[in-house]
């Protein structure tokens, strides 16, 4: 069991040394559970910071996702940190659920407005009795003494955003209501990671903002997901993985090698650490270790 579970996430981030912290997501049966079970196990030895456990849309996981966080909780040494949307909930029912995640022993959330069910670019509208904005449940949740609370960050404009300086405000906003610790949306261009964070330091916030990391596994299937968040492919990346096209084998390590470069620069130049979405799957990411010499 993790000894560190009452810790806020950043004294733990500013602790020493980088942080590195994984994402998984609630397995959907039995075959997805155990390739789940393996990514933790295989990726538990490099003592992440903490590994986050997502939420499905309008609560569809709920039940799953707090057994999956209880479980790494009570029987590995990662600090899980479970993700909480406003979709599809009242605030009673959040306060429900938030009663739910600290009975199970889980003390550290995610706080996230969410998307609609028609997708982030749909128009948003709060159930009756629910929250508007993540700010708010950042309040709900940073009410409780002993609950620590993360939110979501853009490093490229958020769809539903009128301007990459909005999206600053509403991470300020967040950050005042009680976050203490960002992660960012994917990215590919550290520029826009820096760049962000200035515009934050700019508001007078100080919080850790963690880069989100996606390696390029399948290129058509980032692009559709970028299209979708908001998060551009650079033109230079598609050619450098499109000169394979043919030998999947060789595009696929031109990926993990891209993404190894960005998490390089992004280290040099003074992120506080990297932040992997799995996709419940070790491989990638103990490449990407291996090229920056990362070791247990």
């Amino acid at each position: 069991m993790n000894t560190e579970l009452g810790r806020s996430m950043r004294e733990l981030i500013e602790s020493g040394g980088h942080s590195f912290s994984f994402e998984f997501f609630p397995p959907k049966d039995e075959a997805g559970e155990a390739q789940l079970w393996d990514a933790i196990t295989a990726l538990e030895p490099y003592r992440p910071t903490f590994v986050s456990v997502t939420y499905g849309a309008g609560g569809s996981s709920r039940g799953t996702t707090i057994r999956i966080t209880e479980r790494i909780a009570k029987d590995t040494s990662l600090l899980p940190v479970a993700h909480l949307t406003c979709v599809g909930h009242t605030r009673a029912e959040l306060e429900a659920i938030l009663d739910e995640y600290q009975a199970a022993g889980v003390h550290h959330v995610l706080a996230l407005r969410g998307d609609p069910a028609e997708g982030p670019r749909a128009e948003w509208v709060p159930v009756e009795g629910g929250l508007t904005y993540a700010s708010e449940l950042v309040e709900l949740a940073a009410a409780r003494k002993d609950m620590r609370v993360g939110v979501a960050a853009f490093p490229e404009k958020h769809p539903s955003s009128p301007s990459l300086e909005h999206d600053a405000d509403v991470l300020a906003a967040k950050a005042r209501a009680g976050a203490e610790v960002a992660i960012t949306q994917m990215f590919f261009r550290a520029d826009d990671y820096f760049d962000l964070v200035d515009r934050v330091r700019q508001r007078g916030v100080d919080i850790p903002i963690l880069p989100g990391i996606m390696p390029i596994l399948n290129l058509a299937a980032i692009r559709r997901q970028g299209e979708l968040i908001g998060t551009e492919v650079p033109e230079e990346i598609v050619a450098r993985i499109q000169a394979f096209e043919g030998d999947p084998v060789a595009m696929r390590a031109e990926g993990i090698a891209i993404a190894s470069e960005l998490c390089r620069e992004l280290l040099d130049r003074g992120a506080p650490g990297l932040h992997f979405y799995t996709l419940n799957r070790s491989k990638a990411t103990l490449e990407i270790f291996a090229n920056l010499q990362i070791t247990v």
